[in-house]
């Protein structure tokens, strides 16, 4: 009969509640989940261990030597988990394997568990059985699975398991492309404290080591579902491990927290389900009230209780898909007098409105590729129509409506050369106060010349106006230009990674001769920093700027894209409350750069997509607020103070 491992001992148990920084730990390079467990304790007769391994506890750390001739072993966590978060920070004296095991149970005279070693620069899940006195005599590396898709892994298909080389040496070659923001090193390097995050739930296992790129694997065979017991740290080969920052966390335990709601604002969910990331307002109607367009559907104002498709409308699963619509602009493109939609990515398509008659709407490519998940659509050229800004073939681009006939294919102008644009992060404004709007990514400005032309590119201001995160690239969401601290000059708002951590402002300074430079002020980060109003959240994939208060200001509206690479533990902290929050600028000459942000919470039930939109939708002067998520679609109505 199968039993879970018993012998464990009490290490030290820190139940550290929701607090929000751990800026007391000590070489941790992130911190992505709040740990509802600590390793603290020192005493080492405390400890259950089992194989050849020597153990001690050494000024905080549990110190594990293997001598030359001696296979290894393992010394148990007291904690018994089926699925957890788990962190820790290594440091190898050596050659030595190094490992974490999960799982752990003892079935007959063997002790079956999963492991993930770190051995040789090479990260890689196995399942692992060891006899009663600790010896192995089974090691199977896990076939692949993780990556963006559900949280489940489909049945063995016979695929090879991929080897993720960590590489023990220098970072990679640099991008031939003088780039502001380059990948941090993420390298295994022995002698120096490496951090690694484990995510074990269901039948994947999802492995980062210093917030480099995930190595996956999934478990197959009776442990697959029901696995459960210890967590133990495992050394094997000659050489000594150091482990400290040992923590982690029960996410089968998950918490929907009560509904609130600033009351500044009164919430309306207009619609109960997930077809859309963005949203738009106009009068599409033409009966005199705003109504709104999430995806496939209108709703019409000013009660928004009725909704008519302008397309097929196909509710999509948080769990296992994305919607087609990231971003939703309204404009009247053929003059008509009745405003238009137009939708992108992956393609940028224009919906054509029927002008009140009773049926779908006419629809158009307009532009054949949108490779950026984020767009802006403003008046860049000046001559009084918007246009699309956003990243295509691996340039940050803008295209203009056809002279004559806009459902025509779009005039694309080149602004960056290749290899600028990104997926995430992308904003307009005028930086140099020239009077014209530049465009912005998180790899610095680029300066609008004077005259404009399809394959005229602008000249490039470097600045790294984000950060790579552990899962995927570096950006935000729509930038923010704006003058922050009130001293003529336009200063940057930005989210730094939209699928991690990170929100800051970045001030505008000039030299003698009107050089251009900007300072980092951080505004937050993850749950090692110290956050303003102690906010700490993750995935700032959608935000706006608009004046909130009515103070004259403008603030940074914010939120986070639940399931944002669908339900699984890919991204970090991926299930956090799904927040939005209006950030007020205070212009405040005693803080850093003369400004600070304060949050307030707007919504901590529903989050943004990939876009916010702020508009006075009932013409009381005050700016309302419209999300489309996979909890579906909502107002934030403006009540005022």
């Amino acid at each position: 009969m199968k039993k879970s491992i018993l012998f464990l001992l009490l290490i030290g148990i820190s139940n550290l509640g929701y607090s929000q920084s751990f800026t007391h730990l000590k070489d941790v390079k992130s911190l992505t989940f709040i740990p509802d467990y600590t390793v603290t304790g020192s005493g080492i007769e405390k400890f259950k261990t089992l194989g050849k391994a020597d153990w001690k506890m050494r000024d905080g750390e549990i110190v594990g030597t293997v001598n030359s001739g001696n296979s290894g072993g393992m010394i148990f966590l007291d904690k018994q988990y089926q699925d957890l978060a788990f962190q820790a920070s290594i440091k190898n004296l050596g050659e030595v394997e190094t490992g974490l095991i999960f799982r752990i149970e003892k079935n007959g005279d063997r002790i079956n568990g999963v492991l993930v070693s770190i051995k040789n620069g090479e990260l890689t899940p196995y399942s692992i059985a060891f006899d009663s006195q600790g010896k192995e005599v089974e090691r199977v590396k896990l076939r692949y699975a993780g990556g963006i898709r559900y949280r489940v892994a489909p049945a063995e298909s016979g695929e090879n398991n991929p080897v993720i080389q960590v590489n023990v040496g220098p970072t990679s070659s640099p991008s031939p492309l003088e780039l502001p923001i380059y990948k941090p090193n993420t390298d295994f390097i022995i002698g120096e404290w490496n951090q690694i995050e484990v995510f074990l739930e269901v039948n994947v296992i999802r492995s980062f080591l210093n917030n480099a790129r995930e190595v996956g694997g999934a478990i197959d065979g009776e442990r697959a579902l029901s696995g459960y017991g210890p967590v133990a740290l495992y050394i094997a080969g000659p050489g000594e491990v150091h482990f400290k920052n040992i923590m982690s966390n029960d996410i089968s335990i998950r918490e929907n927290p009560t509904e609130v709601s600033s009351p500044r604002f009164k919430v309306q969910r207009i619609s109960d389900m997930y077809y859309s990331w963005g949203a738009d307002a106009a009068d599409f109607n033409k009966d005199g009230h705003m109504d709104v367009v999430a995806g496939p559907y209108i709703y019409f104002g000013p009660e928004f209780t009725k909704h008519k498709e302008i397309f097929p409308a196909i509710a999509v699963s948080p769990s296992k898909e994305f919607t087609s619509t990231n971003t939703q602009f309204s404009y009247d493109f053929n003059k008509d007098g009745w405003p238009d939609i137009l939708t992108s990515p992956s393609s940028a398509v224009l919906f054509i409105n029927p002008k009140g008659e009773s049926r779908r709407w006419e629809s158009f490519k307009i532009l054949p590729a949108v490779q950026s998940e984020i767009t802006d659509f403003i008046d860049v050229d000046g001559d009084g129509i918007p246009e699309l800004v956003y990243g295509a073939d691996g340039s940050l681009r803008y295209a203009k409506p056809h002279k004559d006939d806009p459902t025509k294919p779009w005039q694309e102008f080149q602004v960056s050369e290749k290899g600028f644009s990104l997926a995430h992060g992308i904003g307009t404004g005028d930086i140099n106060s020239d009077g014209r709007l530049d465009i912005i990514n998180p790899f610095g400005w680029w300066e609008q010349p004077t005259e404009l032309g399809s394959m005229k590119l602008w000249k490039h201001h470097p600045e790294s106006f984000g950060h790579y995160g552990r899962s995927l690239g570096v950006g935000g969401s729509l930038m923010a230009v704006y003058d922050v601290n009130g001293n003529g000059l336009n200063d940057v708002v930005t989210t730094l990674n939209a699928h991690g951590f990170g929100l800051a402002w970045f001030e505008q300074k000039r030299d003698q001769n009107g050089a251009i430079s900007f300072i980092k002020h951080m505004i937050s980060d993850d749950y090692l920093t110290d956050n303003a109003g102690g906010v700490t959240f993750s995935q700032a994939h959608g935000a706006t700027m608009a004046d909130i208060d009515q103070d004259g200001i403008p603030d940074f509206i914010v939120g986070k894209r639940y399931f944002t690479h669908l339900d699984n533990q890919f991204d970090p902290d991926s299930y956090g409350p799904p927040v939005i929050y209006w950030y007020k600028t205070v212009r405040n000459p005693n803080a850093p750069g003369g400004a600070e942000f304060i949050p307030e919470l707007i919504h901590n039930r529903s989050g943004a997509g990939s876009e916010i939109t702020a508009v006075d939708l009932d013409n009381n002067g005050k700016k309302d607020i419209i999300t489309s998520t996979n909890r579906g679609t909502f107002i934030f109505w403006n009540q005022g103070k």
